[in-house]
């Protein structure tokens, strides 16, 4: 596997590529997951609240806000990284169903090595496309389908469809969220086009995020939220307004502008995501 140390850092070739496990200097017990450089995960072993991602913290505020505070929910983890959300879920919604799918199996190896999540038998991890998960899950089985997935820094194509939306749709409740970290930068095409193909099949939705990203004036995460009904807009909001870096919330009138000319992707014509600029995530290693 050509595993090495530098001091306490950990550098382990993984199926999808070079995985770094870099120790928080400002954290006791905290790591940052790179995936050939750029940054995946950040998992607090001591205190899984702690979010230190802000789309993360966005994924969770809908977490947070879309069912009773403390009430356990039925959550497919589409990617899963170093768990950073399902370790959250884990603590904050006890009794909580989660089923991770991560198509990495040397990394799970690796995060479940190094950053072991704490036992629990309602926490499953597996090795497995999203896209083939969904197709073997029953219907109307899960509150929360959330889908941060990325192929190095780019969602894969065949994760931007109509058609996985639809599969998307079918095994979420009816009362049910689907809550996905899209990352895009000026014009921000493939945000628009997410927009558009997800609302076809959940039509109720809204985007939070950095207000330069939604402007499209740089490169950067944008977390949609789409179900059935209304999503919780105002909480959203002061949830977003009040973060460490504040962001706003994209509904209504608005969303139907931000998507406005955006094509429904289909699995025939899908691409992956634009990949980030050169050397963005270099300041950060």
């Amino acid at each position: 596997m050509g595993r090495k140390r530098a001091g306490d850092r950990v550098v382990e070739q993984v199926d999808t590529g070079l995985a770094e496990l870099v120790p928080d200097p400002d954290r006791a017990g905290s790591w940052t997951l790179l995936l050939d450089g750029a940054p995946q995960s950040h998992v607090d072993l001591t205190d899984p609240t702690h979010l230190e991602f802000e789309y993360v913290r966005r994924l969770a505020a809908a977490v947070d806000l879309i069912a009773p505070s403390g009430a356990p929910l039925r959550v497919l983890h589409l990617g899963g990284g170093a768990l950073t959300l399902p370790r959250y879920v884990s603590a904050t919604r006890p009794g909580s169903t989660q089923r991770v799918s991560e198509v990495d199996g040397a990394l799970v190896e690796l995060v479940r090595r190094a950053l072991p999540w704490p036992s629990d038998p309602r926490l499953r991890v597996r090795v497995e496309d999203a896209r083939a998960v969904l197709a073997s899950t029953r219907e109307a089985s899960y509150d929360v389908v959330v889908a941060d997935v990325f192929a190095g820094a780019r969602t894969p194509a065949h994760l931007t469809s109509v058609e996985y939306a639809a599969e998307v749709a079918r095994v979420l409740r009816p009362a049910g969220w689907y809550l996905a970290n899209l990352a895009d930068g000026p014009p921000l095409r493939h945000a628009r086009g997410q927009v558009a193909t997800v609302r076809s099949v959940l039509p109720q939705a809204c985007l939070v995020g950095d207000a330069a990203v939604l402007r499209g004036r740089r490169y950067g995460n944008l977390v949609l939220v789409a179900g059935r009904s209304t999503p919780p807009v105002p909480e959203l909001t002061r949830r977003a307004a009040g973060d460490w870096f504040p962001g706003r919330v994209v509904a209504g009138d608005e969303l139907d502008r931000f998507a406005s000319g955006a094509q429904v992707v289909r699995d025939a014509d899908a691409t992956g995501s634009d990949p980030p600029p050169p050397g963005l995530f270099s300041v950060r290693r």
